[in-house]
């Protein structure tokens, strides 16, 4: 990777896959890091419907390295292949699940469950609504071993003109959520009474 770390980005098939797409851009451009993509059957058909007949191809381009969702043999299905941490965008409740408890069958969830055991940042930008308890169950267990749920909220107060503006700021507080030091994305934020940057 000529000096620069490994970030992880999972695609699923939810709804929201610009989001994933906007990521692997923002991540494309940073010096330090590399993505290692991985989508799923599932998002490449949702891609195609949400962004265009493209947009796999042109993501695969910007990837460090695009796995094959069944190859459960590759180098960061192991614990011991360094990377950084991993983002899931959009994260399905099938893949949440999978997650959550062990059901790791494909690379996605596999590569996920590495982060959590090496004790790296793994964040899920969970797509769904409404929530019965089993997603909601679903989701705690996930918290509770290690990993970030990141619903991709649009950040309503910072009025955004545009669909892209929203996507932006998901993404951007996505990345930022690695808490890399070489890895600060400029978004956004809540500038009203009191924040003053202390």
């Amino acid at each position: 990777m000529s000096g620069r770390q490994g970030i992880i980005v999972g695609i699923s098939g939810a709804s929201g896959t610009a989001i994933g797409v906007r990521i692997v851009e923002l991540l494309a451009d940073n010096p330090h890091y590399a993505v290692h993509l991985v989508v799923s059957a599932a998002a490449e058909r949702t891609l195609g419907e949400e962004v265009g007949s493209e947009a796999l191809a042109r993501l695969r381009a910007l990837a460090f390295r695009d796995h094959s969702h069944s190859d459960i043999g590759a180098a960061i299905a192991s614990g011991s292949y360094p990377v950084a941490g991993m983002i899931v965008a959009p994260c399905s409740i099938r893949t949440l699940s999978a997650i959550a408890w062990g059901q790791l069958d494909n690379l996605l969830t596999r590569a996920a469950d590495v982060q959590l055991k090496e004790r790296r940042r793994l964040v899920l930008l969970v797509r769904e609504s409404p929530l019965h308890l089993g997603h909601l169950r679903s989701m705690v267990q996930a918290t509770e071993i290690g990993a970030i749920i990141a619903p991709p909220m649009p950040a309503f107060y910072l009025k955004p003109q545009s669909l892209a503006e929203v996507i932006d700021q998901i993404a951007a507080r996505a990345i930022n959520l690695l808490d890399l030091t070489k890895l600060r994305v400029s978004a956004k934020i809540w500038s009203g009474p009191g924040s003053d940057g202390v």
